[in-house]
């Protein structure tokens, strides 16, 4: 049986220490913090998933998390998933995703804007919206505590690794988030503070919703439902380069600007914020993922503000990493 330290039990730490004891590693789980601490990139009630990206490899890689996702569900007894749709905002079809949906036949349909009025989001003038259903949203907390329910992993929380040479393992799996570049120092990352807002807003959750930026064709807006408020929204990227150690609150300038999308996108939800809060991104120039292998260490550094729905399909990459 192989010894395998995971350091960092953010979801991509569970998602590994779940693949790794699915493949009968003997698995120990160390967090710097308490078990449901909010100082990294993990915590919450939700995160958005979709299958719709205008790049194949992130569909195709989504299609693999959603085999996961329910997986797991079966796996733990937890509903992890709240499948609520997804629409996706663009200035012109050109920019959506509809290609690489129609080429891999994954269903989805353009809407109108009164069919978009049904899902109560407003469509600005001469844009499209993409509707995909098999998408919404990951119940965060939720999926991170069914990932452990079924690992089992040995639990060292408040453990702080200051050198993984010190670890009793055969092999380490560096998922440290924000913090993987003290232990991991030439990693290409950045680490970001970013800000998100809560809507008041009854009825039946609102699809996961992403408006796309003409140019990169990533998100740059986007909300969600949110099960305590009713709607979560935040603005992708925006926030300024961070250190994990400083604790930092909502930036009232991002929260304006949310405050602005809101009110144009969702008409008939209270524009002014119920609460604002703040989490951190650890990314990449072009947001894709570092995993690989070191000698005896793997590293996985897999957020850049959209990894969150890929972590069963990361956890089983790193497991593959690990185990030859």
């Amino acid at each position: 049986m192989t010894k395998v330290a995971v350091v960092g039990a953010g979801v991509m730490g569970c998602a590994a220490a779940w693949a790794l004891a699915a493949r009968g590693a003997e698995v120990t789980l160390y967090e710097q913090f308490g078990a449901e601490h909010t100082r990294g990139s993990s915590h919450g009630r939700t995160r958005i998933f979709r299958l719709a990206y205008p790049e194949e490899l992130w569909v195709e890689l989504a299609q693999e998390a959603l085999a996961g996702w329910r997986e797991l569900e079966l796996e733990s007894g937890r509903d992890v998933l709240a499948p609520h749709g997804l629409v996706e905002l663009c200035s012109s079809v050109d920019v959506s995703s509809r290609d690489v949906l129609a080429a891999r036949g994954i269903e989805h349909k353009l809407l109108d804007r009164d069919e978009l009025r049904a899902h109560r989001v407003e469509l600005p003038d001469g844009w499209v919206a993409l509707w995909q259903p098999d998408a919404g949203v990951v119940l965060a907390d939720e999926a991170r505590h069914a990932f452990l329910d079924v690992a089992q992993p040995n639990w060292e929380t408040q453990h702080r690794v200051e050198s993984l040479d010190a670890l009793d393992a055969e092999v380490v799996v560096v998922t440290a988030g924000p913090w993987i570049t003290e232990l991991v120092p030439d990693l290409p990352v950045r680490v970001t503070r970013e800000t998100v807002a809560y809507f008041a807003r009854d009825g039946t959750p609102v699809p996961s919703v992403v408006e796309l930026d003409d140019e990169s064709r990533r998100h740059a807006m986007y909300a969600l439902h949110d099960p305590k408020f009713g709607l979560k929204a935040g603005a992708h990227h925006a926030g300024h380069v961070a250190d994990p150690d400083v604790e930092e609150p909502a930036d009232p300038v991002i929260v304006a600007r949310i405050v602005e999308w809101v009110r144009e996108r969702f008409p008939d939800v209270d524009p002014h914020p119920v609460a604002a809060d703040s989490c951190l991104y650890t990314s990449t120039e072009d947001e894709s993922f570092v995993l690989e292998r070191r000698g005896r260490l793997v590293v996985g550094s897999a957020c850049s503000g959209h990894g969150f729905k890929f972590a069963p399909a990361v956890g089983r990459r790193l497991a593959d990493l690990a185990l030859g």
